[in-house]
């Protein structure tokens, strides 16, 4: 199956990555920033394509979607479905 999706995928993950940001950078340009165990303890997570992560919010249920960086490991940018 082809997922029609990777190209752009590809590229968000490059442009997420190129410039490491710090908790403080990403919180200043997306807002509450989640570590891995604050997602765990905010969210659960129902799937993942890099640099999406795909999760229900344990507080009300609403489903959503996160982007992550890769190093450090950090969550930002809910959107509620």
């Amino acid at each position: 199956m082809t997922d029609e999706t990777e190209s752009i995928r590809r590229q968000m993950v490059q442009d997420i990555n190129a410039e490491p940001g710090s908790r403080e950078h990403l919180e200043s340009n997306h807002g509450q920033v989640w570590d891995t165990q604050q997602l765990q303890e905010d969210f659960s997570v129902l799937g993942f394509m890099a640099p999406l992560v795909v999760v229900a919010r344990k507080s009300d249920g609403a489903k959503g979607s996160l982007y992550f960086q890769a190093s450090p490991r950090f969550y930002y940018g809910f959107k509620a479905d």
